[in-house]
């Protein structure tokens, strides 16, 4: 999906597989052509389905206005996921009869993905872009933003939303499922709802087991791997007041990041209230506004610094806390880097982020997305003054490292080859 966040681990997958000498096709929006083919693959476009650029997705999809809320997250089910699907697997089918594909690797939200190895009988592989969404008896069901029960009756109380959540999906997803199946010539029926658009071959699994809720009944086919990224670039473009952080760490000074990622741009949820709360204290914090200028922040206080964009790779050893709306993505780097984070996330994904991060003990989640000042500061002083929480996000850093990345997920993939 021409998403950023979906992006990047695509193409760190895309470009490990052509490093290894396979010939790879990024299949996306005309946006991220680029991503592809800097890696070393070649670009098939969005054509049957219908493209759309990611920073002003209601121009195309207007149903999904300013991205908040249950209607925009209907929306962006039914227009945007469901919605392209066809298209997606006709393209693909299209490009499989010119030169002919061994395997398909899927965004899990690219669905016609799924629908076009199934309509060519091919092997795939699934990638988790955002926490595993696969149903479990040992869980509430998944979208809920719903913890895991701890007790007899919460226990209970799960087993019954599993039982009412497998009849809405029956009843209300299914249907919508079974008619873009039917409009790329597949047949009606469905097993499993969402669970029935993740591969029975392969899930990579981003993440590792600390950061993700236990389950007894994880299938044997799915497999974590830590982060997907890819190689970071030799010469990275650092903002021009780049030394001066390295200057507070130095002096010991904490060294705070706020960042909302690329979709939820109204910096009003969450960038701002950070400035607000940290406004001429002590930490050093660094913003980034996600490719706004950074005039839209107004005048900054003096222990303020930003910027649209700084490399994580590049930023995250040197930050002790990072504020985030619960970008999958963003949250893996900073769990990657040791740090302990703040989320405050409620939007698609982002609930369910904010909650394993919590849960596994490497930050806290504010259970909202627009967070007051003082709510922020609280929670940044928190952290803070904690280091069993760094401790512990350094503890899955190392986990993460060892799961292999996007090496692992190339020699996963691999093993589907006939």
């Amino acid at each position: 999906m021409p998403f950023a966040g979906h992006i990047t681990p695509m193409a760190a997958i895309a470009g490990e597989l052509a490093r290894d000498g396979h010939e790879v096709v990024g299949y996306t929006g005309v946006k991220y052509r680029g991503r592809f083919e800097g890696v070393g693959a070649r670009w098939l476009a969005w054509t049957a389905a219908q493209d759309y650029d990611d920073a002003a997705i209601a121009e195309t999809f207007p149903r999904i206005g300013s991205g908040k809320g249950m209607r925009a997250d209907r929306a962006n089910l039914e227009d945007v996921l469901l919605g392209t699907g066809a298209g997606q697997a006709a393209d693909i089918v299209a490009a499989h009869r010119e030169t002919p594909f061994d395997l398909i690797v899927v965004d899990q939200l690219a669905f016609g993905g799924a629908l076009a190895a199934e309509l060519l009988g091919l092997p795939w592989a699934t990638v988790a872009i955002t926490p595993l969404g696969l149903a479990s008896r040992d869980l509430p069901p998944p979208g809920l933003r719903l913890r895991p029960a701890r007790g007899p009756v919460a226990r209970g109380r799960d087993a019954v939303l599993r039982s009412v959540f497998g009849l809405l999906i029956r009843r209300v997803f299914d249907p919508k499922i079974k008619k873009m199946r039917a409009a790329a010539g597949l047949g009606a029926q469905v097993v499993g709802g969402f669970d029935g658009l993740h591969s029975p071959h392969l899930v990579i699994a981003q993440g590792v087991p600390g950061l993700e809720y236990p389950r007894s009944d994880l299938p044997a086919h799915v497999h974590f791997v830590g982060r997907l990224a890819g190689a970071t670039d030799g010469s990275p473009q650092v903002p021009d007041w780049w030394a001066k952080v390295a200057t507070a760490r130095a002096a010991g000074r904490a060294v705070v990041h706020v960042t909302q990622g690329t979709l939820d741009l109204d910096l009003d949820d969450l960038v701002k209230p950070t400035i607000a709360a940290l406004a001429e204290g002590d930490p050093l914090l660094i913003c980034t506004t996600g490719g706004a200028p950074t005039s839209v922040l107004g005048q900054l206080p003096g222990n303020v610094l930003a910027a649209p964009f700084v490399p994580h790779d590049l930023l995250l050893p040197l930050v002790d806390v990072m504020v985030t709306n619960g970008g999958w993505g963003g949250v893996l780097a900073a769990v990657q880097a040791g740090v302990p984070l703040v989320v405050a996330g409620d939007t698609l994904d982002k609930p369910e982020v904010a909650h394993r991060v919590a849960w596994s003990g490497a930050g806290l989640d504010l259970r909202t997305g627009h967070p007051g000042p003082a709510k922020v500061r609280a929670a940044v002083h928190q952290v803070l003054g904690r280091p069993a929480m760094r401790e512990r996000a350094a503890e899955l850093g190392v986990a993460m490292a060892a799961a292999g990345g996007t090496e692992a997920a190339a020699k996963l993939v691999l093993q589907l080859l006939p």
